[in-house]
């Protein structure tokens, strides 16, 4: 197993972290949304056919549906702020390549380099996990999951001020701006998680990965300008799911894979993937639709003939709204669980749709319809990563969000595919452009709907919360910590991890390891000392545990009934070197 001990210890994360973080996946939304704005315009910007401009967009989602789950799986290897700062770079540079050209090739090369800011999401969670306390985990990994909607939100109306009153180049210099001071505050304010995954990385399935994803999403993007039933776009979803099951296959006989297929395979995590794809889809279909209605003339006899800049203000409480619902998510969750959570967030968007189908005859209903799909949405993406969290090792915290993240692009890629048909093909041609309809628009906000029901179903298939899985925010004695770990770990060690002089030791790294040297479980030790670690199965293991100013510990152990193993862990001092 390779774990290192990070420059600074957890413990001593700042209150800062959590806002410096968001504003990484803020930054990232902020990257995505630029050129919205401007969409229209980019055939004569960049002197090239419809077609091929597409490819600006294009290129941005590929490269980060690939880099996300890397980048997910590398931070849990080599450290996730490492590699979140790496992500960032990688942006700031294809920024500039892009500020600094207005051809085609090079704009496509800059855009592909900004799409590896995805990474930022998964690894930002990550990171949240291993410093901080569990009592603000959950309305942190809220925040920044919702980072990626609020920055989408905020950005829109920002851009299509740029857009309008400066030369669009402007955009990418802001964005390279924003990503260096992103960089520069997380060098400041953010700690190297000290936690590390075993093994090395998965290089081939990587390579394999890569390739099934951009032969899946290809065609997604582009078939309906190549059409759906083309031998390009068929034959490129064949051959996807060809290297994808060749992929999977080879994940399942390698010893440290790039994504642990068994742990995708657990129900809490198969169906939260599922249903994170439906949410995908519901985020992008009013962001494809609103700006769209309130943008046509009112000589449409249905648009609602507003600028570029109110057009976006009125979309902007989407993001918003996502922002303000972190901080209810974390007692909902609290009372409830993130299931519900996901459930009433998916329950809110049926009910902005369904509103929506009535209102679309004013600019201020369109603010309604963003404030409500903005609650929901919130809600929803807020739920999806203390599902995953709460379902897979600590060590796999990066990878498992990383995957996650890549289903939502997954869900926006196939709503950007299934709406720009579904208005393309309803559109009428006047003075011989083609404008959206009325009818399109409502097509749109059915499919959205169907989205939802099919979300709303899979989020019922997921396990439920025992009463003795809602977590106590502060226990009233060591006592009650000890019983609450005890029953949250039915099958598993329990105990407390000791200084040589018999106090406790507080945020110390608890690791199990199995027979096979792999790791099967982390955790930090609580206030008071205790721990908990759950097995994945009866058997032979390894509890170690260190901390800074202590030595480390390795202690063997067998679990061999269905009872949890008390076992205390008490450290030396600092004679050998952590």
């Amino acid at each position: 197993m390779t774990q290192t001990t990070a420059a600074r210890p957890a413990g001593t994360a700042s209150g800062a972290v959590v806002p410096v973080l968001a504003f990484a996946g803020i930054v990232v939304a902020v990257m995505q949304t630029l050129l919205v704005p401007v969409i229209k315009d980019l055939p004569q910007l960049l002197d090239t056919t419809p077609g091929n401009a597409t490819w600006v967009l294009t290129s941005t989602l590929l490269s980060g549906a690939v880099a996300t789950p890397i980048m997910g799986r590398l931070g849990d290897l080599y450290g996730k702020r490492r590699m979140l700062i790496l992500s960032l770079a990688v942006m700031v540079v294809g920024a500039l390549v892009s500020a600094l050209t207005s051809d085609l090739l090079p704009m496509i090369t800059g855009r592909t380099l900004q799409g590896f800011a995805m990474g930022a999401i998964p690894l930002g969670i990550g990171l949240m996990r291993d410093m901080l306390p569990r009592e603000r985990l959950g309305s942190a990994m809220a925040l920044m999951s919702s980072s990626i909607g609020v920055g989408g939100g905020l950005a829109l109306p920002a851009a299509a001020l740029v857009a309008q009153h400066s030369d669009w180049h402007a955009l990418f210099y802001g964005a390279a701006g924003l990503g260096v001071l992103s960089i520069a505050l997380t060098l400041l304010v953010v700690p190297e998680s000290p936690a590390r995954a075993e093994g090395s990385f998965d290089l081939p399935g990587a390579f394999g990965l890569s390739a099934g994803l951009v032969l899946f999403l290809l065609p997604i993007t582009k078939g309906s300008d190549w059409g759906w039933a083309s031998g390009t776009t068929l034959g490129l979803f064949a051959a996807s799911a060809v290297v994808l099951v060749l992929w999977g296959v080879m994940e399942l006989r390698v010893k440290a894979p790039l994504v642990d297929l068994r742990t995708t395979a657990r129900p809490a995590v198969l169906f939260t993937n599922l249903a994170s794809i439906m949410v995908g889809v519901s985020f992008y279909v009013v962001s494809l639709v609103l700006p769209q209605l309130l943008q046509l003339p009112t000589s449409t006899g249905y648009g609602l003939g507003q600028s570029m800049v109110v057009a976006g203000l009125l979309v902007a409480p989407l993001g918003l709204t996502m922002m303000f619902t972190a901080p209810v998510y974390a007692r909902l969750s609290a009372r409830h669980g993130p299931k519900v959570t996901l459930i009433l967030g998916l329950l809110i968007i049926a009910i902005g749709y369904g509103a929506g189908l009535g209102l679309m005859s004013a600019a201020w209903q369109s603010l309604v319809i963003s404030v409500l799909l903005g609650a929901g949405i919130g809600l929803a993406y807020s739920s999806l990563p203390a599902l995953i969290v709460g379902a897979v090792p600590a060590s796999e915290t990066g990878a498992a969000n990383g995957l996650n993240t890549l289903m939502r692009s997954i869900g926006t890629s196939v709503s950007s595919a299934v709406i720009g048909m579904v208005l393309a093909n309803t559109a009428n041609t006047v003075g011989g452009v083609e404008v959206p309809t009325m009818h399109g628009f409502r097509v749109s906000f059915l499919i959205a709907t169907g989205a939802v029901a099919v979300g709303l179903l899979l989020a019922l298939f997921l396990p439920g919360r025992r009463p003795s899985d809602k977590p106590q925010l502060r226990a009233s004695s060591e006592e009650d910590a000890a019983l609450e770990r005890a029953e949250q770990v039915p099958r598993g060690f329990r105990g407390r991890v000791l200084a040589a002089d018999g106090s406790p030791v507080a945020r110390a790294n608890v690791t199990l390891i199995d027979r096979r040297g792999r790791q099967a479980g982390a955790t930090l030790s609580a206030a008071d000392g205790s721990y908990a670690l759950a097995v994945p199965a009866q058997g032979s293991y390894v509890v170690a545990a260190r901390a800074t100013g202590h030595g480390p510990l390795a202690s063997s152990a067998t679990h061999a009934g269905d009872r949890p193993v008390d076992l205390d862990l008490s450290l030396p001092g600092e004679t050998v070197s952590a």
